[in-house]
C-alpha cells in the first residue's frame, strides 16, 4: 500500500521545504498564502473472517452463543474439500482465568468439542475448542488469576495462520502494508496495527497445530476468507484475502 500525500492550506503549489518568505520549514505545517503538504502511510486492518461452513444457520446459532463476536466473523455456505488441520485458528485474548472459562464453556455448551481443557501453563491459562464446522478457537489470558467476577470482555481477536516459512510470510504482508509489532525471528510474528478489527500472528504450521493439539497433517481447502483493505490477493501459503467495501 504506497504513502499518500494530504494537502492543507490555501495556496496553488504543494511545497514541503523551507520557505525563503517565512524561514520555517513547512512540511505538515498550514501557513497563509501556501499549500502544506503531509506524507502518510494507510493502515492495513482486517475487517473480518468468512468461514465456509455447511450449515451458515446453525453455525450462526453456534457464533453468536458461543462468542458473540458480529460481524468479525462471516459465514459462506459452501463445502470444498478439507481434511485435517485447515492451517489457521482464531483466538480470543481475554484478561483473566474466569473469562477463559466463560467463553470456553459457552462454546463446549453450545455444541464445540474439547481440543485442550483450559488450564495453567508456563505463559497464562487458555483452552482450545473446535466448532461444529470444523474451525478451530483458542481462548486465552497471559494472567493465571482472576482479579474480578467473569465476563464476556475480548480484548483482542487474533488471526494465526499457520504458514510453511515465517520470515518469507512476514516480509510478504510487510510489503501489502503490514506492520510488524513482535517478531521472534523465524518463528512467529504478529503483525497490525493495534487498532484491526482483528490482529494477525504468524508461527510455523507444524508448531500452530502443536498449540491447537491437533495433528499437523491437513489436506484440501483452509475454508477461509479474510477481508481487509489489503486485499485482493493470495498469499505463499494459499490463505485467501478479498478486498472489503469502501
Amino acid at each position: 500500500m504506497p504513502p499518500s500525500l494530504r494537502l492543507s492550506g490555501r495556496g496553488t503549489s504543494a511545497l514541503s521545504e523551507t520557505d525563503p518568505d517565512h524561514g520555517a520549514n513547512r512540511s505538515g505545517i498550514e501557513k497563509q498564502g501556501y499549500w502544506a503538504v503531509t506524507t502518510f502511510t494507510p493502515m492495513t486492518n482486517i475487517s473480518y473472517a468468512t468461514l465456509e461452513v455447511a450449515d451458515t444457520t446453525a453455525a450462526d446459532l453456534f457464533y453468536n452463543t458461543a462468542f458473540g463476536l458480529g460481524d468479525r466473523v462471516r459465514l459462506r455456505a459452501s463445502e470444498p474439500p478439507t481434511t485435517g488441520f485447515r492451517g489457521f485458528t482464531l483466538s480470543l485474548i481475554v484478561s483473566q482465568p474466569a473469562n477463559v472459562d466463560a467463553f470456553v464453556d459457552a462454546a463446549l455448551d453450545a455444541g464445540a468439542t474439547s481440543l485442550k481443557p483450559a488450564a495453567k501453563s508456563l505463559w497464562g491459562y487458555g483452552g482450545v475448542v473446535q466448532a461444529p464446522d470444523g474451525t478451530i478457537w483458542t481462548v486465552a489470558s497471559s494472567s493465571k488469576k482472576d482479579t474480578g467476577p467473569a465476563t464476556r470482555d475480548i480484548d483482542s481477536f487474533v488471526l494465526q495462520l499457520g504458514v510453511a516459512d515465517v520470515a518469507t510470510s512476514k516480509q510478504f504482508y510487510v510489503d501489502h502494508g503490514f506492520e510488524v509489532t513482535k517478531s521472534y525471528g523465524k518463528r512467529y510474528a504478529e503483525l497490525g496495527p493495534t487498532s484491526s478489527p482483528i490482529k494477525l500472528a504468524l508461527n510455523k504450521h507444524g508448531a500452530l497445530a502443536k498449540a491447537a493439539g491437533v495433528p499437523a497433517d491437513g489436506t484440501g481447502s483452509h475454508r477461509l476468507t479474510i477481508g481487509s483493505d489489503a486485499g485482493p490477493f493470495t498469499d505463499p501459503d494459499g490463505f485467501v484475502w478479498e478486498a472489503i467495501a469502501d
